[in-house]
Parts: C-alpha cells; sequence; structure tokens
C-alpha cells in the first residue's frame, strides 16, 4: 500500500481515473466520496478524510483531484505531509465560468491555490487548463481587498505539467455547463427543416436538470435511439459505434473525455473553437458559431456518406492508456521527502 489515492468527487472522469489507477498500478488503496454536491465536497472533504484514511508507515505517495482541500488535510494529518503529494486537476475553479464575476465563490479557487503551494507535482489534463489556472492567479487574487499575496504564479508553475488523462479505448468494429440549450436550438432547427437525422443524448444526470432537456426529448422524440445514462460500458460504446457525428456545444472543457471516445469509436468531431478543443481536434473539426454548427449539420443530414467514409485526421493514440502508462507509473514512483 505505498501509494494512496483520495477523491472527494468520485464520479465521471474522476471516477475514472482512479478506477484506472488502482486496477493498473500495483500497491494502490483508494479513499473516496461519491460524487454528490460538489461544493460540500470541495469545502468538507478533508475533514472526512482525516478520520477515515488511517495511518500506514507505508505509504510513499498521496494522489488528489484538485477537489480536495490538500491544504486543510495536510494539516490535519501531518504524517501525510511526508508523502509525495499529487495534485491532478481535472479542471479548474479561475477558469469556471460565471455569469458575474461577483458570483464566484472566491473560497473554492483560493482552496485550488493553497493545495497547489502545498503539493509537490501538479498535473493538469490539458495545456489550456494549465494556462488557464496559471494566468489567472494573478487577477483572482486582486479580489483581495488589500495585504494581496504576490508572485504565486512564479511560485507554482515550477511544479505544474501536463499529463493528458489516459483513457482506456475499447476493442470495437465499426460499421450549464455543457450549454444544452444550443444543442437543442440547432437540432430542433433541424428537425423545422424537415432533414432526415437520429440522435443519442447519453450521460449521467445529477440533481438540477435544465428544463430544456425534458422539452427536447418531447419535441424531438421520433427522432431519438438513447436518451440518458447507458450503466453498462458496453453498451454506451456500441452507442457511439452506431453514431456518425459527435457535437459538442460546451462553454467550459478541460479534456474531453467523452468526445475523444466517440471519435475513437468512429464518429466526426464538431467542437467550438475555444477551450481546450483546438488543443485536442485538428481545425476542420472545429466551429465558431451556432450557425457554422448548423451549416455543418444541414450538409451531413443530406450527405450523410461524407461523414460515413471520412477518417479522421487527428491523434487517438497519444490520450491511451497504452501510451501514458509510463508516465503515470514514473509519477506516483517517487520516495516520500525526508525533510518534513
Amino acid at each position: 500500500m505505498s501509494i494512496l489515492l483520495i477523491e472527494a468527487f468520485y464520479g465521471g472522469s474522476h471516477k475514472q481515473l482512479a478506477d484506472l489507477l488502482q486496477e493498473e498500478i500495483e500497491e494502490c488503496v483508494l479513499y473516496t466520496l461519491p460524487a454528490k454536491k460538489w461544493h460540500w465536497r470541495a469545502r468538507t472533504a478533508a475533514l472526512y478524510f482525516m478520520q477515515t484514511v488511517p495511518a500506514n508507515a507505508n505509504y510513499r505517495i498521496l494522489f488528489a483531484s484538485s477537489v480536495l482541500n490538500l491544504t486543510e488535510l495536510i494539516a490535519l494529518r501531518p504524517d501525510l505531509g511526508k508523502l509525495k503529494k499529487v495534485l491532478y486537476f481535472h479542471e479548474n475553479q479561475l477558469a469556471y465560468p460565471v455569469q458575474k464575476c461577483q458570483e464566484r465563490d472566491f473560497q473554492y479557487g483560493y482552496n485550488q491555490i493553497l493545495s497547489c503551494l502545498v503539493a509537490d507535482i501538479v498535473v493538469f489534463n490539458s495545456a489550456f487548463n494549465m494556462e488557464s489556472f496559471l494566468t489567472s492567479i494573478g487577477k483572482f487574487l486582486k479580489l483581495i481587498p488589500d495585504h494581496r499575496p504576490k508572485d504565486l504564479e512564479k511560485i507554482i508553475r515550477p511544479k505544474c505539467q501536463v499529463l493528458h488523462f489516459p483513457i482506456r479505448f475499447p476493442d470495437v468494429s465499426r460499421e450549464h455547463d455543457k450549454d444544452p440549450e444550443s444543442f437543442f436550438k440547432v437540432l430542433l432547427k433541424l428537425k423545422e427543416m424537415d432533414l432526415p437525422f437520429h440522435m443519442s443524448v447519453l450521460g449521467e444526470t445529477f440533481t438540477d436538470v435544465p428544463d430544456i432537456f425534458s422539452e427536447a426529448k418531447k419535441a424531438l422524440e421520433s427522432s431519438v435511439l438513447h436518451w440518458g445514462y447507458l450503466p453498462s460500458k458496453d453498451d454506451y460504446f456500441q452507442a457511439l459505434c452506431m453514431a456518425d457525428v459527435v457535437i459538442s456545444t460546451a462553454k467550459h472543457e478541460f479534456f474531453g473525455v467523452a468526445m475523444i471516445e466517440a471519435v475513437y469509436c468512429g464518429c466526426y468531431p464538431l467542437c467550438p473553437n475555444a477551450l481546450v478543443y483546438p488543443e485536442i481536434f485538428p481545425a476542420e473539426y472545429l466551429y465558431s458559431t451556432p450557425e457554422q454548427l448548423l451549416k455543418r449539420l444541414q450538409n451531413f443530414c443530406k450527405r450523410p456518406d461524407i461523414v460515413r467514409k471520412h477518417l479522421y485526421k487527428g491523434e487517438m493514440d497519444q490520450f491511451s492508456w497504452a501510451a501514458l502508462r509510463g508516465k503515470f507509473r514514473s509519477l506516483l514512483s517517487t520516495e516520500p521527502r525526508e525533510d518534513l
């Protein structure tokens, strides 16, 4: 049990990574909290793990996602402070969109900055995620009315690196924050034009579901193949293999596991020319406006052979666990610090 994995929000891509590391890397032990009430996890998870993680002299490395307030945990559990502490950012709160700056809860971003200062290595799943966080630190700290800390970006940056989220691709053969309003508006326009298409809306449903989902499900009912969460990973990948196009209308995205999985299964991606997408996908798969997206989909509805015969021009293997295994093993193999 030399590697201690802590995941304060055990769901989605957070769960996917934690499970993968536990299964593929020897001597890992995992402690988690369910993926519910994110804000409360960020506020209180450290206190929970202080009580539930037993002391163990064999621990060498602590790996946690940035939902955890690492600073609080280390203060509450000095024994864990001696470990090599790796903090992994699936997303960051400094670049997370809010309607008005005044509405941003200062505490969440502040906690992530503190956690970076305590961590030995800070890992981001994309360059976009890393740079959007680091370059926002100075502006974010200006929200403090006086006696502001200085040069924190310079302190944190040397600890930082990009290590893409590793995806265990399937063996397949082929025959608010994600902006569902924009997605469904485009599909409803296709429906009004009487263009033929079928759609699947896949994914977990959490506590608050925008009204547009129920409205769109009813309006697009005749075109729906799948709607909602598919508990079986095999069924999920089978649904992706049946599709021709995968669409993102995200207003924030720091990596995009689902989009990459869909492309691996043979889908033609259409993504905003923003956020992390230009880092992941070649330019021909990006659109700048909803009108451009609608025009591309109109063309595909009329000429489905365009996408069915298309060979993806990007590189997917670089995101596979097979390609990234060695880097993660190296990340989780350093001895503990002796100077504490």
